[in-house]
């Protein structure tokens, strides 16, 4: 047989390109995400920063991971996507749970902290969490109103305050109802909000959820924002957890629509950082700690407006330094560790000769087509 010819050999399949979209949402919810952890110490006191805090989080960790279900769509429980959610997810868990552990053991001040895996340490959960939905996605591509029921476990497990906090699961369940709508949503759906139509409407949503916020935050505990208790833990009757879930996913929904639509759909300059937000996520915990450790917070500059605001731009500039490629590279074997040691290798079960009884059939020879 010959050797193939430029000509007859088939052409490289192209690199499959990334959304700009999507990166440039991803990034700028991490940077909201970074602000936020900045935003925590300088409540105490300040409505405004208070009110802040709590339309932030309305709505950035819902925007993140309704995008994680979106693309987590294909997800089969293959041979192949289970060793990359070993790789890309299991293993940062269990490196960053026990980094962030030994160094809290120094910025909280407690040496003996235990090292375990079944309980997430500050920003590990995500992971943990991730993790547990992404197994679960074949299960809803079958079932039928997958969000529907999604409300319903959520809901539910805001009735009891003994979930427990193995894998933080009532925070993964009570998140879950993000996950599953991003499973659910079609191209054409982010199409819809990146119509200059949805552009406009977006503005005044955010600032009227802004206002609410500001009117809500001396009536409201901001702890259900945080979706990692039961009802009666914040003080509340038990039957105002599964009127929160739904009324608090109604809001957050909305408010991740409007976010969505002011996202710029073209490349810009932070939009190759959108590939790195898992590095800047995981990563700025550990200046935050630090930060927090020297009590950065105490001075009193940084309770008066240009303080403030100054401190949440120096978190949205570490975490953006974090998502560059020359991070990603230092990190890669952690994040994103090549790990073929640990898996069997796939080999093509070479074809079995046909035998002529087989071909034949159990009853005899193959009758013509069209035979009776």
């Amino acid at each position: 047989m010959s050797a193939p010819t430029p000509e007859s050999a088939p052409a490289p399949r192209p690199a499959k390109q990334r959304d700009a979209f999507f990166d440039n949402a991803k990034y700028l919810a991490i940077v909201l995400v970074a602000m936020g952890h900045a935003m925590e110490p300088l409540r105490s006191g300040s409505r405004t920063v208070t009110a802040v805090y709590m339309f932030v989080y309305a709505f950035h960790m819902p925007a993140f991971i309704v995008i994680s279900g979106y693309f987590s769509r294909n997800f089969d429980a293959s041979p192949a996507k289970i060793k990359r959610l070993v790789t890309g997810i299991a293993v940062p868990y269990i490196v960053f749970e026990t980094a962030y552990t030994l160094f809290t053991r120094w910025t909280d001040g407690e040496p003996d902290r235990a090292i375990t895996l079944l309980d997430p340490l500050y920003l590990t959960w995500f992971l943990a969490a991730l993790f547990i939905w992404r197994l679960t996605t074949p299960v809803w591509r079958i079932v039928r109103m997958p969000l529907v029921v999604a409300l319903a476990v959520a809901m539910l497990v805001t009735l009891s305050p003994t979930v427990g906090k193995d894998l933080d699961l009532q925070r993964t369940l009570q998140f879950l109802p993000y996950f599953v709508l991003g499973l659910i949503l079609k191209p054409a759906h982010f199409q819809l909000v990146r119509t200059r139509r949805a552009r406009i409407a977006a503005v005044p949503v955010l600032l009227a959820g802004l206002l609410v916020a500001y009117w809500a935050e001396p009536r409201m505990n901001y702890n259900w924002f945080f979706h990692r208790t039961g009802a009666e833990n914040l003080g509340a009757a038990s039957w105002t957890g599964p009127v929160m879930t739904l009324a608090l996913f109604g809001c957050s929904t909305v408010l991740v629509a409007a976010f969505l639509a002011l996202v710029p759909r073209r490349r810009t300059w932070f939009t190759a950082l959108g590939a790195g937000t898992l590095y800047g996520y995981l990563l700025h915990g550990f200046v935050i700690q630090a930060a927090n450790h020297w009590h950065w917070s105490a001075h009193a500059w940084t309770h008066r407006p240009l303080g403030e605001i100054a401190a949440t731009l120096v978190a949205g500039s570490v975490v953006t330094v974090l998502c560059t490629p020359p991070v990603q590279r230092v990190f890669r074997f952690v994040m994103e560790p090549r790990m073929d040691w640990a898996f069997r290798r796939e080999s093509a079960k070479p074809a079995e000769p046909v035998k002529p009884a087989d071909a034949a059939g159990p009853a005899g020879p193959a009758r013509p087509a069209g035979a009776r």
